[in-house]
């Protein structure tokens, strides 16, 4: 038990002195991008499932 403290006791200690932290600015900036990388990757996968539908959709006509 005396070791799973001192491991708590380090993480802490970790965590509030050694980590960099971002700042608020930082922090929207990140979040900013990963928002419009998201929606740029949504978009390509909506624009990939529409066109393998339409394909689909063609060759069963073309068999029908």
């Amino acid at each position: 038990m005396a070791k799973f403290a001192e491991y708590v006791k380090e993480s802490f200690t970790e965590l509030k002195e050694k980590v960099t932290w971002p700042t608020w600015a930082e922090l929207q900036n990140s979040a900013m991008v990963t928002l419009i990388a998201a929606v740029i990757i949504a978009l390509i996968v909506f624009a990939m499932d529409e066109s393998a539908g339409n394909l689909i959709k063609l060759i069963y006509k073309s068999f029908a």
